[in-house]
């Protein structure tokens, strides 16, 4: 069991370790777009962080020349965009990037020929072009962004570490879909609102916000006394819609940083939410089997582990909205 809590305690001192900027999705992204038989735009973004920047490069066809502006700075990455020339159609041929070297992050590539349908692939190292398609598959665009809603959640430490928390607080299972249900519609609710348009918030403070929800349930866990249920225990679903209101926002904020195909946005906008509540099953399961093998194998150990656990999630969630709001 010691063991077991030393496997915790790295696993949170590594999610402190992360940006504070935890929330928002980093990939690079290059799109082409076609203006007309011979002429595409290019537009590709690497962010600082994570390699492609210093070492990735857009990987067209030999019949392709690309003309490329200057890079400027945006935010946290290098932001190029360029004209691309093409003697025959890109159909058949492979498009992507060189340079993706292991440990990059990750990039999404879209191609999109005039008059057809998107095209959208998720380029990782060792897998870092794809080809274009002459009759694309229509359920390429669903395949990326529900993997792309799925690393999210799972990789995004602050998104993680407060489902974490929720479970940590109820245990039970009944409650813990009670309020896992009532935080998916929340947060789909906003995802869906601020994508569209239709309302938002700055990122900055939305992303400090979310930190402070999890030292809120980190409190709660601890302060927990049996006989005596505190808000969040009585009324989960209540807390869990109110802050997944919040965590919507964080992953607009996300999803705004890779961009939505623009003929296919309700497909795209429906299946990151599905990863992201894919990911979020995952992270519920896991969680519930590790406190269940807690109770059989230690029964002893089982309250003291979560405390240790959630002390060292208050700690890093702390970290993180000091940080957040001084960025």
């Amino acid at each position: 069991m010691i063991a077991w809590l030393r496997l915790v305690l790295a696993l949170l001192v590594l999610g402190a370790t992360a940006p504070g900027q935890a929330d928002e999705l980093r990939p690079g992204y290059m799109e082409l777009t076609q203006k007309n038989q011979h002429d595409w735009k290019l537009v590709w973004k690497a962010p600082i962080l994570g390699g492609l920047a210093t070492r990735a490069a857009p990987l067209l066809p030999d019949f392709c020349q690309l003309r490329l502006d200057t890079p400027r700075l945006s935010g946290p990455a290098v932001v190029a965009t360029g004209q691309v020339t093409c003697t025959k159609p890109l159909e058949g041929a492979n498009v992507g990037l060189t340079g993706m070297e292991p440990g990059s992050t990750d990039a999404l590539l879209r191609v999109a020929p005039l008059g057809r349908p998107v095209q959208t692939e998720r380029l990782v190292p060792g897998a870092s072009s794809f080809t274009v398609s002459a009759v694309p598959d229509r359920w390429q665009v669903a395949r990326t962004y529900f993997v792309i809603g799925v690393e999210h959640i799972v990789a995004g430490f602050d998104h993680l570490l407060f489902v974490v928390a929720l479970v940590l607080l109820l245990q039970r299972g009944p409650a813990v879909v009670a309020a896992a249900t009532a935080f998916t519609l929340a947060h789909s609710i906003t995802l869906a609102g601020t994508t569209l348009g239709l309302f938002g918030l700055p990122q900055a403070p939305v992303e400090a916000t979310i930190a402070l929800s999890i030292v809120f349930l980190a409190v709660e866990i601890v302060k927990a006394r049996p006989g005596e249920p505190r808000l969040s225990e009585r009324l989960p679903w209540v807390v869990a819609f109110l802050f997944g209101l919040l965590h919507g926002f964080g992953f607009a904020g996300a999803l705004r940083e890779i961009g939505l195909p623009e003929t296919d946005v309700p497909i795209a906008l429906l299946t990151f939410n599905l990863g992201v509540e894919g990911g979020q099953l995952l992270i519920i399961a896991v969680t519930m089997a590790m406190l269940a093998a807690l109770a059989r194998f230690a029964p002893k150990a089982r309250r003291p582990s979560i405390i240790v656990s959630t002390y060292a999630i208050g700690a890093i969630a702390s970290f993180w909205f000091i940080e957040r709001i001084w960025a």
